[in-house]
């Protein structure tokens, strides 16, 4: 292969849904090309993820990015066929709050709900009769959505929206990215670890917790880089079938747990100063969970004070150091280079649409189903932030 209309650099849920939405049918994207370092996709961001879908966000377009992925997954066989089938755990989100935070969670319910979501404001008294088995001292209240919240399958959702791009005539090319060649204001192509080069129309850096790497051999700075984060699978013998019937529940510490068949998977973001070094997903540190995630969860939940450590694994954010934002559009000072990139940990549930938003505004110039220009980069270079309060 020499050359290409489109590069999509890495082949996760965003830049497969990416290729998707150039080559469906009436579109002019030409020749589509996705370059990915790992066809296994064993180690990628969107394998690794816990799988949430929510529309608990307190930025607007967070909200109608997810509600895409929930109308893709209410819409599935017609848009894919009958033999599409990708699971919703509909169970919902419940995010707790102490006194100090209950005006941050109706704030956000607010601007939820004028965006179509049922999110529901619930005391500490309506917690402790609906969710019985969590312990509700210290809390004030809930953000619970009970509809179009849940959990999915991210393997299942990356690898549909991959074959239906190869099925519409995009390839997948296995290999590194090295190199970007420009000339003035455009990109020319991509060069690979194996020396091979494929020169192109336009590229598309898709390429997840990477991404900033990628950008700088453009010369371009993009403020993403990976950030580990683990996931521990537990059993208890006291939990109940209500609980694994349950939301995914947020402590107000930062602490979550989900439902995961007979057992649950839980875990916590660090703060900054306890950042786990970025390097070797296959080894996982137990002490997270010892010293925080354990206790909250024997604490928040009576039930878990026998909870038994199953395993656990590793998996990387593509984490937007500025405002944990996505970063969608073009990168100046070139006309046809374009990122999709720093989700920071909702990149399952967004990728779809942002691909779509990418789509189009490679092919028309604009965003047209939905308005993603605070997400564009002017707000990187300009240094202001567009923040995200409901990071999990």
């Amino acid at each position: 292969m020499t050359s290409a209309d489109i590069v999509i650099i890495g082949g996760g849920v965003a830049g497969s849904a990416s290729a998707y939405w150039l080559t469906r049918p009436g579109n002019t994207a030409g020749r589509v090309v996705i370059v990915e370092r790992d066809t296994s996709y064993a180690y990628c961001s969107t394998a690794r993820s816990a799988g949430g879908v929510r529309l608990q966000f307190s930025t607007p377009e967070n909200i109608e990015l997810s509600k895409a992925m929930v109308g893709l997954l209410r819409d599935l066989k017609s848009e894919f066929g009958a033999d599409a089938d990708i699971p919703f755990k509909e169970q919902g989100y419940l995010i707790l709050g102490s006194e100090a935070g209950r005006g941050i969670l109706e704030s956000n319910a607010a601007i939820q709900r004028a965006h179509g979501a049922v999110t529901e404001i619930v005391d500490a008294s309506a917690i402790a009769s609906r969710f019985p088995w969590i312990n509700t001292d210290g809390l004030a209240a809930g953000s619970y959505g009970p509809r179009n919240e849940g959990w999915i399958d991210p393997v299942l959702v990356m690898t549909l929206l991959r074959n239906a791009a190869i099925k519409a005539g995009a390839q997948v090319v296995k290999g590194e990215v090295v190199g970007i060649a420009r000339q003035g204001d455009r990109v020319t192509g991509v060069t690979l670890a194996s020396g091979e080069t494929i020169s192109c129309g336009a590229i598309v850096n898709a390429a997840g917790a990477t991404s900033g790497k990628v950008a700088g051999m453009a010369g371009v700075a993009v403020p993403v880089e990976p950030r580990k984060r683990y996931v521990y699978v537990i059993d208890s013998r006291r939990a109940t079938e209500a609980m694994r019937q349950g939301p995914l529940t947020v402590d107000p510490s930062g602490v979550w747990f989900r439902p995961e068949g007979r057992t649950f998977i839980c875990g916590v973001s660090p703060d900054d100063a306890s950042e786990p070094p970025a390097e070797d997903l296959d080894h996982v540190d137990y002490t997270p969970f010892e010293e925080i995630v354990w206790p909250t969860l024997a604490a928040r939940v009576p039930a878990f004070e026998e909870a038994k450590l199953m395993s656990a694994w590793a998996g990387y954010y593509d984490y937007n150091t500025l405002d944990q934002n996505a970063i969608i559009g073009a990168l100046p000072p070139f006309r046809n280079f374009y990122v999709v990139t720093g989700f920071s940990g909702h990149g399952l549930q967004q990728g779809y649409a942002a691909g779509r938003g990418i789509a189009e505004l490679v092919l028309t110039g604009s965003f047209k189903t939905i308005d993603l220009k605070r997400f564009g980069y002017d707000r990187i270079a300009k240094g202001e932030p567009l923040l995200e309060l409901n990071v999990i």
